[in-house]
């Protein structure tokens, strides 16, 4: 099934389906776990459209390339295009929130990395972004200071605050655009707290969006 932006209640958003631009080492804890080495610069990579799928039922990872690991991230929307932007036009250009996962393959991401190549195949492969349902802007009333879990199999995994980013999301939304033009119907994801690990079939996971939504998958 082709993947559609929709909202959290499931019905759909009147949005192409874009490209995922992506921050890495936007959360200390998360550098820190990694033994990342940081830099002035920000990390941003990008995830094809072919990355997306729904985040439920169930999502599938790839077998036989190592681990998969889980990233969850909060995910912005965008709907009007957004090139060279400063923090008032990100902010009028939003439509909503949500939570998705940055599947990763760590094993063949440590490799390049040893090469010195680039990850893409990493973190672009076929539903490598499940994503969540989307929560309009006017909902939510500080999405920078929002806490979001991940537990997989009743244990907690992740546990985050939008207000720990180390680049605010009309920051590092801005600093996009300067690079890449968004477009209606891209989304950002802004970076993951400690608690990356893998995933396996089988594998329940529940996701929580402050008190704005929780939601139950399964890895495939």
């Amino acid at each position: 099934m082709s993947y559609q932006h929709r909202t959290i209640d499931g019905q759909a958003i009147d949005l192409p389906v874009g490209k995922v631009v992506c921050i890495g080492q936007n959360y200390q804890d998360h550098i820190a776990e990694m033994q990342s080495k940081t830099a002035p610069q920000a990390l941003f990579f990008i995830k094809p459209a072919t990355s997306l799928c729904a985040l439920t039922p169930g999502f599938s990872i790839p077998q036989a390339q190592g681990e998969v690991h889980n990233e969850t991230e909060l995910a912005v929307l965008i709907a009007k295009p957004l090139k060279q932007a400063d923090f008032a036009t990100v902010n009028d250009a939003i439509w909503g929130y949500s939570l998705a996962l940055d599947l990763t393959l760590r094993d063949v991401q440590a490799e390049l990395k040893k090469l010195g190549r680039p990850w893409e195949v990493a973190k672009g492969f076929d539903g490598a972004c499940p994503v969540a349902g989307f929560v309009e802007k006017s909902q939510l009333q500080h999405p920078q200071q929002l806490e979001f879990r991940l537990t997989v199999n009743g244990q907690l995994r992740q546990d985050g605050n939008t207000a720990n980013m180390i680049r605010g999301i009309s920051q590092l939304i801005s600093e996009m655009s300067q690079h890449f033009t968004l477009l209606p119907g891209d989304i950002v994801l802004t970076g993951t707290p400690a608690g990356v690990g893998p995933l396996q079939r089988g594998d329940e996971l529940q996701l929580q969006l402050a008190d704005v939504f929780s939601l139950t998958t399964r890895v495939d």
